[in-house]
């Protein structure tokens, strides 16, 4: 497409789009049942929110020309989230004109626990903008770690987004109507449908290794000081609100791993196949009792769950609330299964938090049965007061 045809495009489309919004939407009865999660308020939503079966993770590249294309991308990101976690039947454009939604939830969108969450990456902050100024403190493209294997294609971008539902259809038609509305201002640059298995008796869900996943989450009492941006952080006065959302595509080498004992398995986790417990416990919820076991008899010093959370008073800051995951791409280019985990974590520092977590995971035994492949950092927006705010209003006012 020719420079004076994105841009007419663009005009078009967001043109379309804040129609639309100012329109607003026609709710059904059925629509407008309990199943909405509220768009607006101090912290957007898909971070602290009940975490939904399916979802889609993506990054895109931004090619809006200048600041002022860039903001009109960001309100028309916030028009279409708006309405399409409302739910409801959008208004007719016109008998001349394409229908003014896909059709694939029928005339009335349901809520369905819908929500759209958006961040940006470091990249956004170079000389386009102008915004180099206004960055995140602490927001850098994504680190490679010792046992990474990352492809530059899958990694990194100028804005993520990610969509969290509680059906398939719902995450991908929000997916396509953010795609129809902001062609010409950002093109997509990688990918990734995840769902969450339900929960196999009881408890939290398993992985596609077979274990439970996100047993530990912080309180949330201590949101405040692992996962919200705020005052006194060092960071730019724009950013209250956010947090720093970390996504890693990571490859499970399933065939080996299920040629692996289940003893052994056990021991690279830290915790019982079949009920989550720890290995000196009883049910999912127990705590480990490190103190009691300084030599790892009970659970090996080379644990994940050992690792990744000591439970020392030095690592009690490194804690960040998970919001993984599971995905699977069929097989890849020499027929072996292509499945894993979309992880995800949000939190007030990526060094303190996630960076600290990984330093220490180096060289686990699990990392011959994981292959890290793909991810990001991303600055997650504060978010949307009201009807009058729209996303990023506070870094480009």
């Amino acid at each position: 497409m020719s420079e004076v045809g994105r841009r007419s495009f663009l005009r078009g489309a967001l043109a379309g789009a804040g129609a639309a919004a100012a329109t607003g939407l026609t709710v059904s009865a059925d629509a407008a049942k309990s199943t909405s999660v509220p768009f607006h308020g101090v912290h957007q939503a898909g971070i602290v929110t009940d975490q939904q079966r399916q979802a889609i993770f993506a990054s895109f590249d931004v090619i809006a020309a200048n600041q002022t294309e860039l903001t009109d991308l960001l309100r028309t990101l916030t028009d279409r989230a708006r309405l399409l976690t409302a739910g409801g039947a959008l208004p007719p454009l016109g008998i001349t004109a394409p229908p003014a939604d896909s059709g694939v939830l029928g005339p009335d969108m349901p809520g369905d626990d819908l929500t759209v969450t958006v961040g940006v990456g470091a990249s956004l902050f170079d000389d386009r903008y102008g915004l180099k100024d206004r960055k995140p403190a602490k927001l850098t493209a994504m680190k490679e770690f010792p046992n990474d294997s990352l492809d530059d294609s899958l990694c990194n971008g100028d804005l993520s987004l990610q969509l969290c539902a509680s059906e398939t259809d719902t995450v991908l038609h929000a997916l396509r109507d953010v795609a129809r509305h902001t062609r010409g201002a950002m093109q997509l640059r990688w990918r990734v449908d995840g769902f969450q298995s339900p929960p196999r008796p009881a408890g939290a869900p398993r992985n596609l290794m077979g274990f439970k996943d996100g047993i530990v989450k912080p309180a949330s009492a201590d949101h405040d000081k692992l996962v919200w941006v705020g005052k006194g952080n060092g960071e730019p006065a724009w950013t209250e609100g956010g947090s720093y959302q970390v996504l890693r595509q990571i490859r499970m080498l399933v065939e080996f791993w299920d040629r692996v004992s289940v003893g052994e398995q056990e021991n690279m986790f830290g915790r019982r196949r079949d009920s989550g417990a720890p290995l000196d416990g009883s049910s999912e919820t127990d705590l480990p009792n490190y103190p009691a076991d300084p030599t790892g008899g009970a659970i090996p010093l080379t644990s994940h769950i050992r690792r990744a959370n000591p439970r020392t008073a030095d690592t009690a800051a490194s804690q960040f609330l998970r919001r993984g995951y599971s995905y699977d791409k069929g097989t890849d280019a020499v027929g072996d299964l292509d499945m894993g985990l979309l992880f995800c974590a949000y939190q007030q520092d990526i060094a303190r938090q996630f960076e600290a977590v990984q330093t220490r995971l180096a060289d686990e035994p699990l990392v011959d049965y994981i292959r890290p492949v793909g991810g990001g950092y991303f600055f997650v927006l504060p978010g949307v007061r009201d009807g009058n705010d729209h996303f990023a209003r506070s870094l480009l006012g």
